[in-house]
C-alpha cells in the first residue's frame, strides 16, 4: 500500500518552549499541519525548508490544527487559498471576535475572584493577549471530531485529545501506527492543560488536568509506533510516557495534598506556594497548574471545596495518600 510522505518543518518561536514542528502530508491533498508562529523569521524558514523538499507556499491544499495555541496558528494568514481543518471548539479562539474576547476576560475575572487572586493580577488577563500578535486571525473552514477522516488524507482519523486545550486533536494513520500528536505527547515536558471559559452551550468549566490524564490513558488504546510531536523529539514507548506522565501527576498532586493537610488554602494560596515568584509574572499559567493540582485531588476523593466569603476553600478529606 502507498503510505502519504510525512515531512516536518521546523521554525523558532519567541516563547520559552522553543523550536515547533508543523508537517507536511503528501497525500491526495498536499496537507500542512500546524503553522508555526507569525514571525518573518518562521516564515522564511517555512519557505525555506519548503524548497527542500520540493514544494511552494501555493502547493499547500489544506492546512490541519492539532489545537489553536498561537505557536500552532501563526503562519496561517500567509496561506490564505487553503481552507483550514480543526476540531470546531478552535474556532472562537482563531476568530476572536470582541464578543468572544470580552467573555473570555469576564469569565476569568469571576473565576480568579472566587480563587482569591490578588485583584491587582487582573490586569494580566488583558497582557494574555500578547501573545497573540503571533497567531493569526482565520476561522475553522471544516470542523473535525472523533473518528472522522481528514479530507484528502483517508487513512487517517482524528482522536479528540483536549486538555491542554479544549481543541486538541491528534491524527493518526493505523497502517503504521503514526500519529501526529500536537502538544499531547511530548516527549521531554508535560505540557500545561490550560484553563479556557466553559464553550459555547456549556454551563460547567471545563477541568482540563482531569481531561488530560483521561486523553492520557486514551493512547493506551492505538498501537501508535510512533508520535510527531509539536515540540522536541518523536515518542515511540507510549505505555511507558503515558505511565511515566500520569507518576508525576500523582507526586505533584501530593505535593498539594500536603499544604491543604496543614490548613485549609484558597486555590490562589496554593499556587503563590507552588509558584512563588512566576505567578507574577504568569498567572494563567500557574493557576491553571494549581487548580489543576486541585481538580484532580477533589475527583479523587482527597480534598472537599467550600465556599466562604465569595472564595473557595479547599481543605483535606481525610485520606492519607494520593493512589
Amino acid at each position: 500500500m502507498n503510505k502519504e510522505r510525512v515531512h516536518r518543518i521546523t521554525v523558532p518561536t519567541p516563547f520559552p518552549v522553543g523550536d515547533v514542528h508543523m508537517y507536511v502530508i503528501a497525500g491526495d491533498r498536499l496537507t500542512l499541519v500546524d503553522a508555526g508562529v507569525k514571525t518573518e523569521e518562521a516564515w522564511q524558514q517555512c519557505i525555506q525548508r519548503l524548497g527542500e523538499i520540493g514544494y511552494r507556499p501555493e502547493d499547500i491544499e489544506q492546512i490541519v490544527i492539532t489545537h489553536h495555541h498561537p505557536d500552532h496558528v501563526g503562519l496561517l494568514d500567509y496561506f490564505p487559498h487553503a481552507p483550514i481543518i480543526g476540531h470546531p471548539k478552535a474556532d472562537p479562539f482563531l476568530r476572536r471576535d470582541r464578543s468572544f474576547m470580552d467573555k473570555y476576560v469576564r469569565f476569568f475575572e469571576e473565576f480568579f475572584s472566587e480563587c482569591g487572586v490578588d485583584r491587582r493580577l487582573f490586569s494580566q488577563l488583558s497582557k494574555e493577549g500578547r501573545s497573540l500578535r503571533y497567531a493569526s486571525r482565520r476561522a475553522i473552514d471544516i470542523a473535525v471530531t472523533e473518528g472522522d477522516a481528514v479530507p484528502g488524507l483517508p487513512r487517517w482519523r482524528v482522536i479528540e485529545t483536549p486538555g491542554h486545550a479544549q481543541s486538541h486533536i491528534a491524527l493518526y494513520r493505523e497502517d503504521d501506527g503514526l500519529l501526529i500528536g500536537g502538544d499531547h505527547l511530548l516527549l521531554h515536558i508535560s505540557p500545561n492543560p490550560m484553563m479556557e471559559p466553559p464553550a459555547e452551550g456549556e454551563t460547567e468549566r471545563p477541568k482540563p488536568l482531569l481531561q488530560y490524564n483521561e486523553s492520557l490513558e486514551k493512547m493506551l488504546q492505538y498501537d501508535i509506533a510512533r508520535s510527531l510531536n509539536g515540540h522536541g523529539d518523536d515518542a515511540t514507548d507510549i505505555p511507558a510516557l503515558v505511565r511515566e506522565r500520569l507518576a508525576k501527576q500523582r507526586q505533584r498532586a501530593e505535593r498539594v495534598l500536603d499544604m491543604v493537610k496543614e490548613r485549609p488554602h484558597t486555590v490562589f494560596a496554593v499556587c503563590q506556594k507552588l509558584f512563588p515568584t512566576a505567578y507574577e509574572q504568569e498567572l494563567m499559567l500557574t493557576m491553571s497548574e494549581t487548580i489543576g493540582q486541585l481538580d484532580y485531588l477533589e475527583a479523587n476523593g482527597y480534598v472537599r471545596k467550600k465556599q466562604e466569603d465569595g472564595h473557595y476553600i479547599y481543605e483535606a478529606a481525610g485520606v492519607s495518600v494520593c493512589g
